[in-house]
């Protein structure tokens, strides 16, 4: 690579899971205090971070796709930086096949970014797939201005092997931020505007500090914060759903009535093979249980359609399952072969065709659930947590307490909280009357 002066502009484009999404404000805020200004609206920037993602099938190509639209009508390209989990798994080869590609970094070495970019302007390509012993958070910098809900990363990496998901290989094993940094980066996260903060983690109930405290533990701690006004988490696995986290649900004011806890299918051979180390009744207990202490809860989850072997009478399984939980909202995904992950080279994989006519079907039912349950909070009177303005004049959207995407009109700001009555329902969100 030629040498080139160091980058004043910068875009970052972050793909995927929330975690993702911390990450890519992250690096944008390291960048900030490095002077480095992010571009303005429609103007090409000096430097563009993909900050990407693995999950998804054929993920590294649309890395390389979206890296061959970075160039330019007269032949140039930005400063190229490769981040996040593609990036972890296959820095050597990125490298190799995008010449334009300066840095490729991984998830667990993105505060290294700076020194890299000084590399990279130096004509010398830099790659850092390192898993370090140090905390990447012990040197990012303080955050300033966030929305008026904000991510907090609690916990790294996943020590439970499913056997479709590359994320132990990408992020790591499971390690825990300690209690007293959590604390403090909550304290300057509500001071910089936070009036809700959602707790991140591969496996975010697995949290536990150093004196073996619990999630819940870390959430009524937050709960006492002036200024903060509502706690959520995810991603969790059904068996780190502990009792004290469950009546958590019903103790704390502040944490919300929402819970995201995958399942991925509704069949326990399946689940077996995915080795998710949980079955249906398992799962359920857990949901009877949480719903025990907070009859209002939401519930969310994931589902795969498509594992390896799935039959048609184990999908007809997922979808019972789907219709006995009455979820308010879910992400269902088509399986995908990921290299070097065991299903990959599982017997019985199952025709796309098969998978795209099940995911349909699945992703019905779930609408019909979604809808349902959105149908049955019209009449209810709660607080909203406005977001954003609307489309409309004086139209205003934000989150009801289950995740519901709100929108009504009247006076209010970004970050009010305000009494709203629920009064009609559509597919995907909910109309309101501002009391």
């Amino acid at each position: 690579m030629p040498t080139a002066p160091l980058p004043r502009t910068y875009r970052v484009k972050s793909f995927g899971c929330q975690m993702n999404v911390y990450d890519g404000e992250r690096m944008a805020e390291l960048l900030g205090a490095q002077g480095i200004q992010p571009a303005p609206e429609g103007e090409e920037s000096d430097l563009v971070v993909l900050n990407t993602c693995h999950i998804r099938e054929k993920a590294a190509e649309k890395v390389y796709s979206d890296i061959g639209r970075l160039r330019r009508k007269d032949g140039t390209a930005p400063m190229i930086a490769v981040a996040g989990c593609v990036a972890q798994a296959e820095g050597e080869e990125i490298m190799a096949r995008a010449p334009s590609v300066g840095i490729v970094v991984g998830p667990q070495a993105y505060h290294r970014l700076p020194g890299m970019i000084a590399e990279a302007a130096q004509g010398r390509r830099a790659v850092d797939t390192d898993m370090p012993a140090e905390t990447k958070f012990d040197v990012l910098p303080a955050r300033r201005k966030v929305g008026a809900s904000a991510f907090l990363t609690v916990q790294e990496g996943c020590d439970k092997f499913c056997t479709y998901c590359v994320v132990p290989y990408t992020r790591g094993a499971e390690v825990s931020r300690s209690f007293s940094d959590l604390m403090a980066e909550a304290e300057r996260l509500v001071e910089a505007g936070a009036k809700e903060i959602t707790l991140l983690g591969q496996n975010v109930n697995a949290w536990r500090d150093d004196g073996n405290r619990g999630l819940e533990k870390l959430i009524e701690a937050l709960a006492d914060l002036p200024g903060l006004a509502r706690i959520r988490y995810t991603t969790s696995h059904p068996n780190d759903m502990t009792d004290g986290l469950i009546e958590a649900h019903r103790d704390i004011e502040k944490l919300m009535p929402f819970l995201h806890l995958p399942v991925q299918a509704g069949n326990d051979r399946v689940l077996r093979a995915m080795n998710r180390s949980h079955t249906v009744a398992s799962y359920l207990k857990v949901l009877d249980q949480v719903r025990t202490v907070r009859p209002d809860i939401a519930l969310s989850g994931d589902f795969i359609v498509g594992f390896p072997g799935e039959t048609d009478t184990e999908f007809e399984d997922t979808l019972k399952l789907v219709e006995m939980v009455g979820y308010s909202q879910c992400f269902s995904f088509k399986y995908s072969p990921r290299p070097g992950t065991p299903a990959a080279t599982m017997d019985g994989q199952v025709p796309t065709q098969v998978m795209d006519e099940r995911l349909q079907r699945l992703q019905a039912a779930l609408n019909v659930s979604q809808q349902a349950f959105n149908h049955a909070s019209v009449g209810r009177r709660c607080q909203v947590l406005v977001e954003r303005k609307g489309k409309l004049d004086g139209q205003w959207l934000g989150k009801s307490p289950w995740l519901q995407s709100v929108h009504f009109i009247g006076d209010a700001a970004i970050g009010d909280l305000v009494d709203v009555d629920l009064i009609e329902a559509g597919g995907i969100s909910l109309s309101g009357r501002l009391v």
